[in-house]
């Protein structure tokens, strides 16, 4: 029988540390055991309310006059109680963008996010990402062996994000050395984070300057008028919010792809088997696990657990996909799952993740179509950390293949 993960000295399931990337279940089981909210402890002496139902999730999602997302509010924060180096204060600390403003300020900021992602094309998109796939194929594909986590699912969409900020050539490789060290979950993360900042303004400047056919340009020009501050966070939002989540979703759908029998040995079926992996990737392993921070505007009951005022509520959407109570038939081809989050502050950039996963998959499969998993393990170790699910590696294995193979694009393009 599997030992139970332990409890935090406070006598809470911890989501944080090596056993919860272990046993990530286990520990939800834990907090279910709580009831539709359960207290957890999310980095050391550092505590949250998490939710783990479905429906009371959806129910907090939608209730903007009870529940904020200004995390100015955080009494813990406010009272000197949360540890000035605690790791979740670069995911949880206030900064003057969309994922932390409510109401008329929400709406403004959002109104430029979703008019800046609504103007990259599709087509363009799909260019992109396929162009930054060849290229870190051409890097592994003589090789016969690769981490496809670390090789591949964590580059790709950092060089696609590159691309579209319009990140000058020569600046490409610090932007992508900056956001690998900003996701990493040790002590290069601050420095990460600090860095790709910097690089932000610098690309301000540049594109006040120059404007360009890009994020930044579209960003910093919008009718809402965003000061630099704004327009820097914002796209540190649409970055952090968009590299780890696609990251994570092409290592699952990956993994998924190799081997689930539902989908090993079909792969000739093609773009078809791709999505529906994918989609049973969002509901099993949703990449953001516990995040969609949320403080009470005053103390109430979220189905019949107490929340007070201040207290950081997050939702767990690995919980809530997995809850016992949804419909044993209700399907992976059904979008009701919380991967994306719900509400006013739903994922504004769902179609182009979707392109980015989607054209990364399909091109590796293309060219390393021999790719197997070297691990038996079914459930591969999680990186440390309560917010993101992704595997700490993925090793694979394929017949070492000549570049002479790929497309001439794959060895011209892609900087890291």
């Amino acid at each position: 029988m599997t030992t139970p993960p332990p409890l935090s000295a406070s006598g809470c399931p911890m989501l944080h540390g090596a056993a919860f990337a272990a046993q990530p279940q286990a520990t939800y089981d834990q907090l279910r055991s709580q009831g539709p909210v359960g207290w957890a402890e999310i980095a050391p002496t550092v505590h949250a309310l998490v939710v783990t139902q479905h429906r009371a999730a959806v129910t907090l999602l939608n209730d903007t006059r009870t529940y904020s997302k200004d995390s100015r509010r955080w009494a813990a924060l406010a009272n000197g109680e949360v540890p000035g180096d605690s790791p979740v204060l670069g995911m949880m600390a206030w900064r003057p963008s969309v994922l932390y403003t409510d109401d008329q300020e929400h709406a403004r900021l959002r109104w430029a996010m979703d008019d800046c992602i609504a103007r990259i094309s599709p087509h363009w998109l799909r260019e992109i990402t396929q162009r930054s796939a060849l290229t870190l194929i051409a890097r592994i594909i003589g090789d016969g062996q690769a981490d496809i986590m670390s090789d591949f699912a964590d580059i790709l969409p950092m060089l696609v994000f590159a691309e579209l900020l319009g990140c000058p050539p020569e600046k490409s490789t610090r932007m992508v050395r900056a956001c690998q060290d900003l996701i990493s979950a040790g002590p290069e993360a601050a420095q990460g984070a600090a860095d790709f900042a910097g690089l932000l303004y610098e690309l301000i400047q540049i594109r006040r300057a120059q404007p360009g056919q890009d994020l930044t340009s579209w960003m910093i020009n919008h009718a809402a008028a965003l000061t630099d501050e704004e327009a820097l966070n914002q796209l540190f939002c649409a970055v952090g919010a968009g590299i780890i989540p696609a990251a994570a979703c092409t290592a699952w759908t990956l993994h998924l792809l190799l081997r689930d029998d539902d989908y090993a040995g079909n792969l000739a079926a093609g773009t078809l088997t791709v999505r529906r992996a994918l989609e049973k990737a969002l509901w099993q392993r949703p990449p953001m696990a516990n995040f969609s921070v949320h403080f009470a505007r005053h103390d109430t009951y979220l189905h019949g657990a107490y929340v007070q005022a201040g207290t950081p509520v997050l939702i767990s959407h690995a919980a809530a996909n997995t809850d016992p109570a949804l419909p044993d038939d209700l399907g992976y081809d059904n979008r009701s799952h919380l991967a994306w989050s719900a509400g006013p502050h739903r994922c504004p950039a769902i179609s182009q993740a979707t392109t980015i996963v989607q054209t990364g998959v399909e091109t590796v499969l293309d060219q390393l179509w021999d790719m197997e998993l070297i691990s038996t393990d079914p459930e591969p170790l999680l990186r440390h950390g309560p917010f993101h699910q992704c595997p700490q590696t993925m090793p694979v294995r394929f017949r070492p293949k000549s570049q002479d193979r790929l497309p001439t694009a794959a060895l011209a393009g892609g900087s890291s």
